[in-house]
């Protein structure tokens, strides 16, 4: 293609969740721990998750045949086909691999990409790829499709509260609604053992809570400061948070994340200057001298400003945070079900002109904060209106899964985890809970090759 394609982003969107859930009331009590534990102290209020017969590949093959079918995409016209995932159930076979599935039966194989994997960061890997394939000299007209999926899931104790399960499917190309911002990501990288799966004969991840926490707050630091930076090369005047109508973070677990506004928060009093330090944080002048890299586990300071911070964390993060309260941390997905969430919670000429900012994160670690435009054009408009409405019938579903007792749910996970590595095995989990057009596992034979039907 030889002109730069404009106003490059997201189309159109589809969010799978599992059809069964656990209380985080109920659990508590299950797990006789105290009152409010999980749904005040996490900020949780309901846990989406697979039996065994979802794998990854099952559940990010329901969610791109739901993006394709709900939007009559002719698959002929896909160019791109980007997977980012850490739910890894074979060391060389890629979950792109499986999902071609979808396109090889109607001839259309020549679609490049691959699976990206660094834990909940692999999803905005991919969709970065995406993005720059469409703006690239390597374009050929045709569109992208990204899809991020996980199954989180944890041995029993305090972390498992804080697993989850879903999958995004985004359909990706030029005259989009959301349109991603040019030269503005800003990105953290290095090296930590914050949470990382070594045992590949396990689904669970070994995790350093604390560290993993330092890790979360300083990349935002790094990320937001950067990001910010990067804003005022092209607009002097952008004041950070209060310059943004909306900031999305990835979730590992909602109470996190308003923790992390009021981080956002604590960087732009320490940027501030003395005079605009009185004016915009009354009442903060003895954080003053307070240093960033000290104050990860301050209460003192994490306290003050999420107290300043509530207005604006209900008015630009709450409403993203409504697919992670109900569903959990999805891994991948996660940021992007926040994505949605802020979408659903407003109308589109509510929405038109704005710009919000997102953070993901991948513990290990792997870190960007960049931002997107809601496009203003009417023909992008009409686009918006067909996405928020395709994303209010999937977000209805939640009220149609069904609720599982935990003892229940947790004999369950002792069966995926008794047989994450059984081969020949057959899948005992019911069918029959699944959501109409859902792909589900068969069998798995000898050689450990899977095979999947989809429920009509």
């Amino acid at each position: 293609m030889s002109a730069k394609v404009q106003n490059v982003g997201i189309l159109a969107m589809e969010l799978y969740f599992p059809s069964q859930y656990v209380d985080q009331v109920d659990l508590e009590k299950f797990d006789e721990v105290g009152t409010g534990k999980y749904t005040i102290g996490l900020g949780q209020s309901k846990m989406g998750f697979c039996s065994d017969r979802e794998d990854i590949n099952s559940i990010c093959m329901t969610a791109l045949h739901r993006l394709i079918e709900k939007n009559n995409i002719n698959l002929h016209d896909i160019g791109r086909l980007e997977v980012g995932t850490e739910t890894i159930i074979d060391k060389s076979k890629s979950v792109k691999t499986f999902l071609m599935t979808l396109f090889a039966k109607e001839g259309a194989t020549d679609i490049e990409g691959i699976d990206s994997t660094n834990a909940c960061y692999g999803g905005t890997a991919a969709l970065f790829n995406s993005i720059n394939w469409v703006e690239s000299s390597s374009w050929d007209g045709r569109k992208a499709i990204v899809v991020a999926g996980d199954i989180a899931v944890y041995g029993k104790g305090p972390a498992r509260p804080t697993g989850g399960a879903g999958a995004v499917a985004m359909l990706i190309g030029p005259d989009a609604p959301l349109v991603f911002d040019c030269g503005v990501r800003a990105s953290y990288m290095t090296h930590a053992y914050d949470f990382y799966k070594p045992d590949l004969a396990s689904e669970f991840p070994y995790v350093d809570g604390k560290l993993s926490i330092k890790c979360y707050l300083s990349a935002l630091d790094n990320c937001y400061n950067l990001f910010c930076k990067k804003m005022r090369k092209d607009n002097p005047d952008f004041k950070g948070l209060l310059s943004l109508d909306g900031m999305l973070f990835h979730s590992p677990y909602c109470k996190l994340v308003q923790k992390s506004l009021g981080r956002v928060c604590f960087n732009d009093f320490l940027n501030a200057s003395s005079a605009d330090r009185e004016k915009q944080f009354p009442g903060l002048s003895q954080f003053n001298n307070h240093k960033r890299e000290e104050t990860y586990f301050d209460r003192d300071v994490e306290k003050a400003f999420m107290i300043y911070s509530e207005k604006l964390f209900n008015e630009k993060t709450k409403p993203s945070l409504h697919v992670a309260k109900n569903v959990g941390n999805m891994y991948t997905p996660s940021l992007y079900g926040g994505l949605v969430s802020y979408l659903v919670s407003k109308s589109p000429d509510q929405l038109i002109g704005k710009k919000f900012a997102l953070f993901s994160y991948g513990s290990g670690l792997a870190s960007t904060m960049y931002s997107i435009s809601i496009c203003k054009d009417m023909s992008a408009g009409s686009k918006l209106e067909r996405l928020i409405n395709s994303l209010n019938n999937t977000i209805a579903m939640l009220d149609k899964r069904q609720c599982v007792e935990p003892q229940v749910f947790s004999d369950l996970m002792d069966v995926r985890t008794k047989n994450y590595h059984t081969a020949p095995y057959e899948p005992s989990g019911s069918i029959d809970v699944l959501f109409p057009g859902t792909y589900y596992l068969v069998r798995i034979d000898e050689q450990r090759r899977r095979t999947y039907e989809r429920k009509l």
